[in-house]
């Protein structure tokens, strides 16, 4: 039995290796911390739990292709319940606020009731959202891979997309923000993205949301990756934590397996690396592997930014907050690496009821952070990064008790954390949480989940195709595998 190493426990390397599993190979996965799951991870504080990820999670919808892929590796199950929810969310502009339903008639009432004066726009928007409810990512198998047959399909299925592309993917959030006169609308379409997104990403995520396709499972992203786990493992793979990887050792065109951080090395006849990309080719595999396009978008900040958070935790009384799903607020102005902060949302965990004890539930805060704002974080020592840290936690705090005086007295701090964050936990590079983002005018970022010069080195992660996050990760886990089969001439797996 030919044996395939994959290093990395998150959401790709766990598909991977339930595929991998799936199709006959011994596995083995390799994560440097002590619990697997990457990003995909929750944790406790104080008696509450914090979850990290999923804030809806593409291709929860019956029978969708995605859906078929998360049923396979055990993150969801023909039982799983989802949150019951109406809402993508709520944005505010002092007391007046709008509500992105996902009713998506109701939203296109209280939006022309809000700002008649918009009315046109706001009839273009909704019905391009209705355009963009075919959209699926496609799983089945690499875009390289597929036949004339597989691209017809995918055009029928996806017939209603560029009408979608040709009105809002030439442009981004921010030129769609300016076609609104309404203060509330305008913030609405640069709150929840940063602003240089294309503005058709943002309407196929709310597309996503309307369709059912985006829904949010009960127990969060923990919950998620311990089902994944238990997978892989009661297929009879096996996962070692505590076990960071120094190198891949290569010989020629072709890799022999790893060597860990404690000296062992492990054999293999396939390695798939499911990492950070700039891990992979900074410390497992050398940067002479890392090819031109790869190489153009990492120093092209400008035209390929990446984007992180600064985030916070906190403890409220449950009765005391009437929100159950994000929301977003003004704030009194304060800087972070001289830059203006006058927004900022809030996720209410309310329907997690074991997240915290009884009568509490857990408030996050998020503000987008970018490449620069990593390098802020990364230049502070630690006793200044920890107090920069806890002082905007605070200012976070004052602003919460300001939109909601109600919570004066009821709310505590219970974590905090920054870019430097991910940096740590998941080596992620400028302490990204996805790929590079996806702007007006430049071209979308993809690669094959190959290795030039290495012939049974593959690539499963988030970053092979923007924008990233928890699809693409499970996709290009299970195309490293496909291309393994392939390469062994073995066909596909179901």
């Amino acid at each position: 039995m030919k044996k395939v190493v994959i290093i990395g426990g998150g959401v790709a390397g766990l598909t991977a290796g339930v595929y991998a599993r799936k199709s006959g190979y011994e596995v083995e996965i390799f994560e440097k911390n002590p619990a697997a799951g990457g990003q995909c991870m929750g944790w406790n504080r104080k008696g509450y739990h914090i979850d990290n990820c999923i804030h809806w999670l593409t291709g929860t919808q019956d029978n969708s292709a995605l859906r078929k892929v998360w049923e396979t590796i055990g993150a969801l199950t023909p039982n799983t319940e989802f949150v019951q929810t109406e809402k993508f969310f709520t944005c505010y502009v002092g007391e007046e606020s709008a509500t992105l339903w996902k009713d998506v008639e109701r939203t296109k009432r209280e939006l022309i009731q809000l700002s008649p004066e918009d009315k046109t726009e706001i009839d273009t928007f909704i019905e391009h959202v209705k355009y963009a409810a075919c959209c699926q990512m496609p799983v089945e198998k690499p875009m390289d891979m597929m036949n004339i047959f597989d691209y017809l399909k995918m055009g029928k299925s996806m017939a209603e997309m560029p009408k979608v592309l040709k009105e809002y993917g030439i442009i981004n959030l921010e030129d769609m923000a300016g076609r609104f006169q309404h203060p509330v609308i305008k913030a609405m379409f640069t709150d929840y993205m940063p602003k240089g997104y294309q503005a058709s990403s943002f309407i196929v995520s709310y597309a996503t949301v309307v369709s059912g396709n985006g829904e949010i499972p009960v127990g969060g992203s923990l919950a998620m990756t311990n089902r994944i786990i238990d997978k892989f493992e009661n297929l009879g793979g096996k996962l070692h934590c505590n076990s960071e990887v120094k190198r891949v050792t290569i010989k020629g065109n072709k890799a022999y397996g790893i060597e860990l951080e404690n000296g062992e090395n492990i054999a293999a006849d396939f390695i798939i690396c499911a990492t950070d990309a700039m891990e992979m080719f900074d410390k497992l595999l050398g940067r002479k592997y890392m090819n031109k396009k790869w190489s153009a978008c990492f120093k092209d900040e400008g035209s390929y930014p990446l984007f992180s958070g600064f985030q916070a935790a906190f403890s409220i009384d449950r009765a005391m907050f009437a929100h159950t799903d994000t929301v977003f607020i003004d704030c009194e102005p304060f800087n972070i690496n001289n830059k203006e902060i006058r927004r900022m949302s809030l996720k209410s965990y309310q329907y997690e009821k074991d997240f915290a004890p009884e009568g509490k539930t857990v408030l996050q805060t998020n503000m987008i952070q970018f490449d620069d704002d990593y390098r802020y974080w990364k230049s502070l020592k630690k006793d200044d990064y920890t107090c920069k840290k806890h002082e905007f936690a605070e200012r976070m705090k004052e602003n919460i008790e300001k939109k909601f005086p109600e919570l004066a007295g009821h709310i505590k701090l219970l974590d905090c954390w920054t870019p430097v964050t991910y940096e740590r936990y998941c080596n992620s590079y400028h302490g990204a949480y996805m790929s590079f983002i996806t702007k007006k005018d430049v071209k979308s970022f993809s690669v094959k989940g190959t290795i030039e010069g290495l012939h049974n080195v593959f690539v499963a992660s988030q970053w092979i195709q923007a924008p990233g996050g928890l699809p693409v990760a499970a996709a290009a886990g299970k195309f490293a595998v496909q291309r393994i089969l392939k390469k062994e001439k073995r066909g596909f797996m179901i």
